[in-house]
This record gives C-alpha cells, sequence and structure tokens, in this order.
C-alpha cells in the first residue's frame, strides 16, 4: 500500500506573502492576537497561523506574552520602522507640524501612500491608542495622495469597494474621480465630515520634483474652528509648511546634488 503523500509546503512567494499577512493583522494597533485569532482574520488553518507566527516570532518580528500566548509586533519591526523615519527625514518634520499645530489650533499630520491606504507617519494623530492607517477616498490626505499621484496611482480601478463612513462619504468611483479633479483644480482637499462627523480636514501636498505627492499634509479641526470664511488663513499656512518640508524631506541624495 503506497503511503499517503505529505501535503506540499506552500511555495516560496505564497510563504512570504502569508508571513507579510500576519504582520498586517496588527495595522489597526488593536489588543495582542493569539493564533486563532491570526487564523480567524486570515481564513487559514490554526496549525498554519500558529506555524507562520513562530517563524516570524524567530526572526523577531512578533513577540510572545508569556502569560497569555498572544502575539504583538516584535522589536525588528521596531528597528526597522526606525530606520525608515529616519532614512525619510521624518524627524525633521516633526518641529514643522508642531510649529503648523501651534499656529493654527488644528491638529497637524503627515502622511504618504500604501496601497488603499494613507498612513500617517508624522504629527498629531501618531498616538499609541490611535491607528496610521487612513482609506484614500474618504479622507483629504488620501485624496491629495491620489490626486498628485504617481503614474499609476491614480487609478481608481485599483482601490476596494469605496466604504461609507457617514452619509457625507464619497462611494461611487465616478463622483471621486470628478471629486479628484476638483482637487488638483484647487490644490487642495477638502474633508467636511466625510470620515467622521464633526471634523474638517484641510490638504494639500508636498511634491517632489516631478511633481507628484511624496507626502499629503494636512490641518485637522472641528467646523467651528474651520469655517468657511477661514478657509484660505488655514490654507496659507498649510502651503507655507509643505513648502519648507518639500526641501527638508528631499531624499540625501537630491540633497546632494543641490549643494
Amino acid at each position: 500500500m503506497t503511503a499517503p503523500t505529505a501535503p506540499r509546503a506552500p511555495g516560496g512567494a505564497q510563504a512570504v506573502q502569508r508571513a507579510l499577512d500576519v504582520l498586517h493583522c496588527f495595522h489597526d494597533n488593536g489588543p495582542d492576537l493569539s493564533a486563532s485569532d491570526l487564523a480567524r482574520r486570515l481564513t487559514l488553518p490554526v496549525s498554519t497561523a500558529h506555524r507562520l507566527a513562530r517563524t516570524l516570532l524567530g526572526a523577531g518580528f512578533l513577540e510572545q506574552d508569556f502569560r497569555t500566548a498572544r502575539y504583538r509586533l516584535g522589536p525588528a519591526v521596531t528597528e526597522l520602522g526606525r530606520l525608515s523615519y529616519h532614512q525619510r527625514g521624518l524627524h525633521l518634520a516633526a518641529p514643522e507640524l508642531a510649529d503648523l499645530a501651534e499656529r493654527t489650533g488644528a491638529t497637524a499630520d503627515l502622511a504618504l501612500r500604501s496601497g488603499p491606504h494613507a498612513v500617517i507617519v508624522a504629527g498629531g494623530s501618531v498616538t499609541p491608542k490611535v491607528g496610521l492607517r487612513r482609506p484614500l477616498h474618504s479622507t483629504a490626505l488620501g485624496k491629495v495622495l491620489l490626486a498628485w499621484g504617481r503614474p499609476g496611482e491614480s487609478d481608481l480601478d485599483s482601490l476596494p469597494p469605496l466604504r461609507a463612513f457617514t452619509d457625507r462619504t464619497i462611494v461611487e468611483p465616478a463622483a471621486l474621480a470628478a471629486e479628484l479633479e476638483r482637487v488638483r483644480s484647487d490644490a487642495y482637499a477638502l474633508n467636511d465630515g466625510e470620515s467622521a462627523h464633526g471634523v474638517r480636514t484641510l490638504a494639500v501636498p508636498v511634491l517632489d520634483r516631478a511633481g507628484h505627492a511624496r507626502f499629503a499634509l494636512a490641518v485637522r479641526a472641528t467646523p467651528e474652528l474651520i469655517t468657511d470664511g477661514r478657509t484660505e488663513w488655514f490654507l496659507d499656512r498649510a502651503r507655507t509648511c509643505a513648502r519648507a518640508l518639500e526641501v527638508l524631506l528631499l531624499p540625501p541624495g537630491e540633497r546632494r546634488q543641490d549643494q
């Protein structure tokens, strides 16, 4: 009798993708996750999720609470995140954002694009209890990143279904395309209660030399602070900060070319 064939291990690319999917489970900055939690989120067998988690644990990308056996992001992620933060020059942006927030009384944030999300990388919203990812379609930051995206990054067909967060959220691709045309024409994006009621955000691009948005810069407050009559006042200050960041956040190679 022929012995049963053992199931084939996932191919290299599939194994890498699954490991990355495990890390992405921690994007919402929620509580520690068990192997069962990971399996449920990824629709994988618990044994597969456990094996992936143990591999990432051994490499330092996850760590485990010895009391609960639950997982959280590990020191290797922290190290790479800090290296990326400094390589991008984001430590130079923090004082500029703090000054903008002090002068306007609003929260000032800087974001870059990661797939279908705007990821806040510096500013007042970077707090331990708040996730950093924001949908592109329902945020001023995201609209800026779409409107001034690099070639191929403005393709709305690549976005997931446009989820409604309030009754003001744009959920039709054609309406979003028209909104992005307005954003480019006006040179700023507005989120007026599209992500949450009672919040108004203005955003402008931080451009590279090719005219694409390397980052989006936003000021966020209530409609009582960012009134229609004061919109231009806030935009003037945001654009001044964005121009400063365009210089400060130049990649080191481009910085040397200017010298």
